[in-house]
């Protein structure tokens, strides 16, 4: 009897057991379908953040992330920018340039004429997260043969009422060998890259591929002269030219900088010629690759001093001519409650871009159109840009209007020349102004 009931009891646990082990199946059922969904709602929406936060249309930057990053000193803001573009935190431009912005410059393609101007990122440490932003052309430097610190800080302000940037850094770089050994590594490992991709030889990529080691990108290398040089010299000039010259899509002269004295050749003309014929004799003396010449030149010339420019530019083939550098003039009306502009440097941003423009203009009537112009100087919007190249201005180039509009300045100016070319491409209003 006591058998007949244990069992009957055992039977019963388990029954027991198993019911619940069902009930416990079912109820997990609905939990763990619960947890699937719930992860993929993560995954998705995070993707989705992702690209978004990630892209440089993104409106984040502009009104959230710029802000913020001018809460900051200047140039501590600046290194901050530069570092995370250095390390692939920057956002990305994923759209296609329209066809209508393609150009071709000094027989290289490029999908757009928007470039970056010299002084952003000095030591050619970003030059990857700055082509990700969309630009046509980044230009690095200005590098000098050896390495410089520069001004004492503080050395960089911003006056925010007028969207301008004052400048006195002093041409601070790593030096022509410490850049130029970094930007070598990068040409090279980018063609490394390429070549396990497409399976053909480092060597043969090299022969046809821009210095960019992009198919439809520039690059831009500026040198200028060390503080210790004699104001008359010009072997710095040459010394960069040799040294960095190879892995440039174009080099540029930098005579122009307002904030080291020793730079008399935007001054001087015997030593702007001497200069001009020294770097483009060393140019052409180079084996193999031998990369365009340009000119970078002030806004505080006259016409007469323009004109004796121009001269020089078509006496001895310069490839082109940038207008302009930063100016030590402060342009009448600048609003400027907290007198920032008292501050001695060169100036940027909204305030120059009248000077430049007329530069531009007077640059272009003056070579008669024979020698590319670029424009720079105060250009924040797509309607500046397309009034330089009505002016002349086969590229124009911006750097402080992304002080205050962030990273995705360069897309903003590109989506507006496209609605207001209606069809018509850049290159056919390049000098439409002198045409008429």
């Amino acid at each position: 009897m006591f058998r007949i009931c244990a069992r009957t009891g055992g039977l019963r646990a388990l029954h027991g057991a198993a019911a619940s082990r069902g009930f416990g199946t079912k109820a997990a059922a609905p939990s763990r379908l619960r947890n699937v969904v719930w992860a993929t709602s993560v995954a998705v929406l995070g993707g989705l953040g992702y690209v978004y936060v990630t892209d440089t249309r993104a409106g984040v930057h502009k009104y959230v992330a710029t802000p913020l990053i001018r809460l900051m000193d200047p140039e501590d803001a600046h290194n901050l920018s530069i570092w995370c573009l250095k390390h692939g935190l920057g956002p990305v431009d994923r759209t296609d340039d329209a066809d209508v912005l393609n150009i071709e410059l000094w027989g290289k393609q490029m999908s757009n004429p928007v470039g970056l101007a010299a002084g952003f990122d000095k030591n050619g440490e970003a030059i990857d997260g700055l082509f990700n932003l969309g630009f046509g052309a980044v230009e690095v430097g200005s590098i000098t043969p050896h390495e410089q610190a520069g001004n004492p800080r503080p050395r960089l302000f911003r006056v925010d009422e007028s969207r301008a940037v004052i400048n006195r850094m002093g041409l601070n770089n790593d030096g022509a060998q410490v850049c130029g050994d970094r930007i070598k590594s990068r040409f090279w490992r980018m063609l490394a890259a390429q070549s396990r991709r497409q399976g053909e030889t480092v060597a043969s990529l090299a022969a046809g591929v821009n210095r960019s080691a992009r198919a439809d990108r520039l690059l831009g290398v500026n040198v200028s002269k060390s503080k210790a040089s004699a104001p008359e010299s010009y072997s710095d000039y040459v010394d960069g030219l040799n040294e960095l010259g190879a892995y440039a899509d174009y080099v540029v002269i930098n005579v122009s900088c307002p904030n080291v004295k020793n730079i008399r050749a935007g001054a001087d003309v015997a030593v702007l010629e001497s200069t001009i014929a020294a770097v483009v004799r060393a140019r052409n003396q180079m084996p193999d690759y031998r990369p365009p010449i340009v000119l970078k030149i002030g806004p505080d010339n006259d016409h007469d001093q323009r004109r004796l420019i121009a001269q020089l530019a078509i006496d001895y083939r310069v490839d082109g001519i940038i207008a302009t550098n930063t100016t030590l003039s402060r342009p009448h009306g600048m609003d400027d409650p907290n007198e920032v502009a008292l501050q001695t440097g060169g100036l940027s941003g909204e305030p120059l871009r009248k000077m430049a423009l007329e530069t531009t203009r007077d640059m272009y009537r003056l070579t008669k159109g024979r020698i590319p112009i670029i424009g720079c100087g105060g250009i924040s919007t797509a309607e500046d840009a397309l009034q330089f190249a009505k002016a002349g201005a086969s590229m124009v180039q911006i750097y402080s209007s992304m002080t205050y509009d962030g990273p995705g300045k360069v897309c903003e100016i590109k989506d507006g020349l496209v609605d207001l070319l209606k069809g018509r491409k850049w290159s056919d209003i390049v000098g439409e102004d002198a045409r008429s």
